[in-house]
């Protein structure tokens, strides 16, 4: 692991997780390095909101294969398995996750795609958040079937709460979701509007000009 831009030091050496991502980790010591991750990560501004920079949000720096197998381990360990038919991870960040789930787990996975391609039952939505506009589609999600909803940090909601509300125009039902970083009000302001789970790893706020890990 590595500061941000900063040296870069050996990864797999006494983290508890090989370079292959494999867990021999205990979960306090996976989240132990999400939480060093955010300490690592530096803010910048968009206008007036702030944004943090982080790998498992931005790519940047790399994502190490340690740091994306704690996120994965943690996340596995939490969902109950029998009752999901399909992952949905949402372009761009969610995607790692998402796929690194769908492989452990022997679900398939959906994208929710920045792009359409007009194919029967694609389902556009509009998609804002604090820092952007543009639109999300969804395709080949089916009637009744049991999503599990990943994406990598949750700000103002803005992103998810028109996809939560098009699962359900389309049929289909929320499960569960989680994301990696739930940051400031925007997970409660969900949660405060439907009933579905929706979970975070960390939960996090930028005070003082510096993103810190809320106990």
């Amino acid at each position: 692991m590595l500061g941000f831009f900063g040296q870069r030091t050996r990864t797999g050496q006494g983290s508890g997780l090989n370079q292959g991502g494999d867990t021999i980790a205990s979960e306090d010591e996976k989240i132990a390095l999400l939480k060093q991750s955010i300490d690592d990560a530096p803010l910048i501004w968009k206008g007036d909101y702030p944004y943090f920079i982080h790998p498992l949000t931005d790519g940047v720096p790399r994502q190490e294969s340690e740091l994306l197998a704690a996120a994965r381990d943690l996340v596995m360990q939490k969902v109950e398995w029998q009752g999901i038919d399909v992952i949905l991870g949402i372009e761009a960040m969610g995607l790692p996750l998402a796929a690194a789930l769908s492989l452990a787990s022997g679900k398939p996975l959906v994208i929710g795609r920045k792009r359409g391609y007009g194919l029967p039952g694609e389902y556009a939505i509009d998609q804002s958040t604090g820092y952007s506009k543009g639109e999300i589609y969804l395709n080949d999600i089916g009637v009744g079937e049991r999503i599990l909803l990943v994406d990598d940090v949750v700000s103002t909601g803005g992103t998810l709460e028109p996809i939560l509300r098009a699962i359900s125009a389309l049929g289909a039902v929320v499960a569960d979701c989680w994301v990696i970083f739930d940051k400031d009000d925007g997970m409660q302001r969900l949660r405060d509007l439907f009933t579905c789970p929706l979970n975070s790893l960390l939960k996090i706020a930028i005070i003082d000009g510096k993103t810190v890990v809320m106990d």
